[in-house]
């Protein structure tokens, strides 16, 4: 499956990933856990390998090695460390307002900076309020002279703590059309963040609240024309969180398997490894499918991402398998650890924890499932790949053949 969809230059780019994780981020994993508090430093030195600009292209400082090098990116930090993986998948998103809908000079201003990890860039959308239904969000940006002001709160954002540029989507109109999209520095007047709060998983990653109040904003720092924040909000979730979200799933869902299957062989029963008794055995047989599944799936849709091919259903599906098939992976690792999963001194609780983190951004496997009904009665309205995957292809890929 590697051979089929993966180059030389993917291989090259897993070792160096996975040597980095196992050299720089493992060792963290334990004071990470205890400290539950935003890893400042550690991701900035991720940053700092060039790994957010995997999809920029080399003109502007990128890696250009594409959607699949960007998932192979993701999957090996998650591997480690979810939390870190997650930092680096919502950096992506930040990266794909500014390379699809950045003008040339925002594009020469921030993406050399994201590329060489001088900037974290976030995208800001969901609100207390209005939750994941984007048209329901009610803070604003009103135009003044040759500035626009900023009002309202956004959550969940990703790297909200760690974050330099966000990408933030306000209502400057009514309805679908009345959605704009700024890019806000993080030392602005009028800009603040809220109190980092602790969560269930994925320490080490902040995921909070920006607040706005009467930010002022450069007419400048628009990204693309007034009523364009509805694209740039979808071609962020379609095209890259979903991919992203996959990844990181992918990710700790290796860890799963290598974690239990090391343990099968190391913990004795009836004078013999616990593999040998043939319902582990069975399990661990599900764990190994589940995860080639979810693989081929998930490469599968980078791949064609990458062609700049129309893949809609096959970003959502990859979503939604890879969290659904990471998350039945996880529960049955804990099955088979019994008392010893639920300990500390082994990861696979905080696999766990860290699984349910992926299910709702970018939506709910029920969200997925119901957009995939529209595929299969033929009502689906669109598809933004089509839209704008051919600009990834065009503009920010190298040749990774």
């Amino acid at each position: 499956m590697d051979a089929y969809f993966s180059s030389r230059l993917h291989h090259q780019l897993r070792e160096d990933v996975r040597h980095f994780a196992e050299r720089e981020v493992r060792p963290r994993i334990a004071e990470m856990e205890a400290a539950r508090t935003v890893q400042h430093e550690l991701s900035r030195l991720i940053a700092r390998q060039g790994w957010i600009g995997a999809t920029v292209a080399p003109a502007y400082g990128g890696m250009g090695v594409g959607h699949l090098g960007k998932t192979i990116i993701i999957e090996e930090l998650s591997r480690v460390s979810g939390a870190m993986g997650a930092m680096v998948q919502a950096s992506q998103l930040g990266v794909a307002k500014i390379v699809h809908f950045g003008s040339e000079e925002q594009k020469k201003t921030w993406l050399p900076a994201v590329s060489s990890g001088e900037c974290l860039p976030t995208i800001a959308v969901t609100e207390p309020e209005s939750g994941g239904h984007v048209l329901g969000m009610a803070a604003s940006a009103v135009r003044d002279g040759d500035d626009y002001i900023l009002n309202g709160r956004k959550v969940f954002v990703g790297n909200s703590h760690v974050g330099d540029l966000h990408g933030v989507v306000l209502r400057t109109g009514p309805g679908s059309r009345g959605l704009s999209a700024f890019l806000v520095e993080s030392d602005r007047p009028g800009f603040s963040l809220g109190e980092h709060r602790e969560s269930m998983g994925l320490h080490g990653f902040s995921f909070g609240e920006l607040s706005f109040d009467n930010c002022r904003v450069p007419a400048a720092n628009r990204l693309g024309e007034e009523g364009d924040g509805l694209a740039v909000a979808y071609s962020s979730s379609v095209l890259y969180g979903r991919a992203n979200l996959t990844a990181v799933s992918l990710g700790i869902h290796q860890a799963i398997l290598e974690e239990t299957a090391r343990f099968c062989t190391e913990r004795i029963r009836y004078g013999k490894p616990l593999y040998e008794l043939p319902n582990i055995k069975i399990k661990l047989g599900q764990l190994q499918s589940r995860l080639m599944t979810a693989r081929l799936v998930a490469y599968h849709a980078v791949h064609l991402l990458d062609q700049g091919l129309p893949c809609d259903a096959e970003l959502m599906n990859a979503k939604v398998l890879n969290v659904e098939s990471a998350l039945d992976s996880a529960r049955n690792a804990m099955e088979i650890h019994a008392a010893a999963g639920l300990f500390t001194d082994r990861p696979i609780e905080r696999y766990l924890r860290d699984a349910h983190h992926i299910f709702a951004p970018a939506g709910t496997s029920d969200v997925q499932l119901l957009r995939l009904a529209e595929v299969a009665l033929g009502t689906a309205k669109g598809q933004w790949s089509q839209r704008l995957s051919e600009v990834v292809r065009t503009e920010e890929l190298a040749t990774v053949h």
